[in-house]
């Protein structure tokens, strides 16, 4: 019997070392860009240096589907997926920064689109609606998340059975992009974090220029 109850407390001693592993993220997040930087996200380089329409187009965002635009700032990819799924779509823009979202409603209203949702979310819930998202997408963003399992999982619950998850992050294998090592990450990193949640990796794209977008599925 004492043999029996030694192999048991084993056992749990090893699932509770396991476990953690499989879910926590050891690496360092960057800091979030506060909305004093938000010029940055608007600067004219940026459509030359990350190609924000023809990375869209790339993603088959369908008339009449719902995108949640996870850290939007100030609606940069927002505006642009409003156009994409029309009036019968809708893009939910979330950020956790209410001047940034301040700034995202001036942006939308100046567009006068009406298919825009802003929430304001927290660094462990973006707020999405249950199983109601057909794609979510973020741009520069899953590397300052403070807690990416907290969000990540939320955010596999928003989605629908067939929906995806789009990280647009800057190349870490390339040491020629020219962005701090912090606010970079490679595929296999985002891999070895996202995986374990439960999504599946469907591909990686690389023809930006200093990005690529690495594409997921809910994997319900």
């Amino acid at each position: 019997m004492q043999r029996i109850r030694a192999a048991i407390v084993l056992v749990f001693l090893a699932l509770t070392l396991v476990a953690p592993a499989q879910t926590q993220v050891k690496r360092q997040p960057a800091p979030v860009m506060g909305a004093a930087g938000a010029d940055w996200l608007t600067r004219p380089e940026r459509i030359e240096e990350e190609e924000p329409d023809r990375m869209l187009a790339s993603l088959d965002i369908r008339k009449g589907s719902t995108v949640a635009d996870v850290g939007a700032g100030v609606g940069y990819h927002s505006w642009r997926i409003a156009e994409m799924v029309g009036p019968t779509g809708k893009v939910i823009a979330e950020d956790i920064q209410p001047e940034m979202l301040r700034m995202l409603k001036q942006n939308i209203d100046q567009r006068k689109l009406q298919n825009v949702d802003i929430v304001l979310g927290t660094t462990t819930d973006p707020r999405l609606p249950e199983n109601a998202v057909d794609m979510v997408l973020m741009v520069d963003v899953y590397h300052e998340f403070a807690d990416p399992v907290s969000m990540m999982t939320k955010i596999r619950n928003a989605l629908k059975p067939d929906g995806r998850v789009v990280l647009v992050e800057f190349r870490k294998e390339d040491p020629k992009v020219p962005i701090l090592l912090l606010h970079k990450m490679t595929t296999q990193e985002v891999r070895a974090e996202l995986e374990p949640l439960g999504f599946k990796f469907q591909k990686v794209m690389d023809f930006l220029p200093w990005q690529h977008i690495i594409i997921f599925t809910a994997g319900k």
